[in-house]
């Protein structure tokens, strides 16, 4: 029988000329990766299960019915799409590309089993389709906010997403597939990110008009990439650079409300299959306030220097003219990012006749409180002190 099963998934597994076009755009650099090699090829066929009869109270010892493969599920948002589907007693296909270390945090949010990493390449198709072969739902979290040597905005966030799309569509068993977009994503946006997003959106609509694209505003949590690098910024250098006059309006939304919404647009019956979701936080505001809230749990005093674009973008574009003119990567940029630099000289809300949280039945959370108290790390002292702050305050005004 795994003879028959092995022939079965070589003969499906045979690359389509859509998909091989992108192959010989992006070679393949290391062949240990692929579904070739023994150790991390597939004997599956590439048909789904389907849906899997569901077993249990719907705990993590449960049988959901999902066998769900979440590609960037080692990512920010990744680590809590893939706790909300284990909890739920879902099956999680992790396809990695790191150390095995990458994945480990993810081995404990499931019960046994339920956890599945697999290491692929994404420039090899074969090894895509091999993470893909068991899988019933396909969710694409796969996005980079600035570029390297290696991969550039077009091909991470549209040349793969188009593939998974492609390969999604050949392999007949999928039932849904989620699409995880940016709030903000348009071919007129001057951020090439954004630009990037917006034809990726259109490429996995072609191929699969069923899809449902989700697009968030900027995330919110202990990992993000915004509070956590203010709050180091302002630790050591007593102040944080602003740019423009901060007056940019912004939606941020917490990472676990967007990560509700996949699982929520996953177990509707069908209502959310080929629409599109702006998902933002439930309040906006300037970059200028959003950096009052930061200061003010962190507890430390107040101080900006506001940049002007022209001044930021100076600053910044160094970085991508000899990104890939020097024979060694470049550090990863931080408060100074072009591309995030474009981005931010326009707002970035959701728009007024959106399907939004509501339409997936949930009520995102406010900032204050519990989503940001991750700050009170960077306190002065502990997290009962700080420098605006000069005494104990009691356990009722936490954090």
């Amino acid at each position: 029988m795994q003879a028959v099963a092995r022939r079965l998934g070589h003969q499906s597994l045979s690359p389509s000329p859509s998909v091989s076009s992108l192959k010989s755009t992006y070679p393949l650099y290391d062949h240990f990766y692929g579904a070739d090699h023994p150790k991390y090829g597939s004997t599956l066929a590439t048909k789904g299960v389907g849906h899997l009869v569901r077993k249990g109270t719907g705990g993590r010892s449960s049988v959901s019915g999902i066998v769900a493969t979440v590609f960037g599920a080692t990512g920010f948002l990744g680590r809590y799409v893939v706790q909300q589907l284990a909890k739920m007693g879902s099956q999680v296909l992790v396809p990695f590309r790191g150390s095995e270390d990458s994945h480990r945090h993810l081995k404990l949010m499931g019960d046994l089993g339920q956890i599945v990493p697999m290491k692929y390449n994404p420039r090899d198709e074969n090894s895509i389709k091999a993470v893909m072969a068991k899988a019933n739902v396909v969710i694409n979290l796969i996005g980079r906010e600035y570029e390297t040597r290696n991969y550039s905005f077009e091909e991470v966030n549209h040349s793969m997403a188009k593939q998974l799309a492609t390969i999604a569509k050949e392999h007949g068993g999928i039932m849904r597939y989620i699409q995880v977009s940016c709030l903000g994503a348009s071919t007129s946006s001057p951020s090439r990110m954004l630009r990037s997003k917006a034809s990726a959106e259109k490429a996995v609509l072609d191929e699969l008009p069923e899809a449902t694209i989700l697009k968030p505003a900027g995330l919110i949590g202990t990992e993000d990439r915004i509070l956590n690098r203010w709050a180091q910024f302002a630790k050591k250098y007593s102040f944080i650079p602003l740019m423009g006059d901060g007056s940019t309006k912004i939606q941020p939304v917490y990472v676990v409300d967007v990560a509700a919404a996949i699982v929520a647009a996953l177990k509707d019956d069908g209502t959310s299959m080929g629409k599109v979701y702006e998902l933002g936080g439930p309040e906006i505001f300037t970059v200028h306030e959003l950096a009052e809230i930061m200061y003010e749990v962190i507890r430390e005093w107040p101080r900006y220097v506001k940049i002007p674009f022209p001044v930021a973008k100076a600053i910044a574009t160094p970085r991508e003219i000899l990104l890939n003119k020097v024979p060694f990567p470049l550090p990863t940029p931080e408060i100074f990012n072009l591309d995030q630099i474009l981005a931010l000289t326009r707002d970035t809300v959701v728009s007024e006749n959106a399907l939004t949280f509501n339409d997936l039945g949930l009520v995102p959370r406010k900032l204050k409180g519990y989503p940001i108290e991750f700050l009170t790390c960077y306190r002065k002292g502990g997290p009962q002190f700080g420098s605006t702050i000069s005494e104990k305050v009691s356990p009722d005004s936490y954090p």
